[in-house]
């Protein structure tokens, strides 16, 4: 038999993610190749777009899921060239050194982790986050 977790368990354990994570997080775009998980260095990446994320960022979890809450805005990093972003996300506690997350990304309707607005980003230009949303597994 598989192990299965009730709705409230999974709501609780993405809720979690948040609260460990903590208030006005920092989501960075990064071109190339992603490293292997949120842990590893960075190798040879080009910041091209951060963002101080909504002090709230995630609404609760409700039937398993958890979504982006509020407006996110990335700007495009100036002196950083610009490039299109269907590589990689992470984002950093409000440290800004502390790495907590690592994603795909794609613009609208590419199938991404998360997806912007447009993915095309030249330096000082605002991207949107069009949807983000976090599921427990099983």
């Amino acid at each position: 038999m598989t192990i299965s977790y009730s709705a409230a368990v999974k709501n609780a354990r993405l809720d979690q993610v948040e609260s460990t994570m903590g208030t006005s997080v920092i989501m960075r775009i990064y071109n190339g190749t992603a490293p292997a998980n949120s842990d590893a260095a960075l190798s040879g990446n080009t910041l091209l777009a951060d963002g101080t994320l909504p002090s709230d960022w995630m609404a609760a979890a409700s039937g398993g899921t958890k979504a982006k809450t509020g407006t996110w805005t990335l700007t495009g990093q100036s002196g950083a060239g610009a490039g299109t972003a269907g590589t990689f996300f992470r984002i950093f506690a409000s440290n800004g050194t502390t790495t907590h997350m690592q994603g795909t990304f794609t613009a609208s309707g590419g199938g991404g982790d998360c997806t912007v607005d447009n993915n095309s980003i030249s330096n000082g230009q605002s991207l949107t986050v069009s949807t983000f949303t976090l599921t427990s597994g099983n």
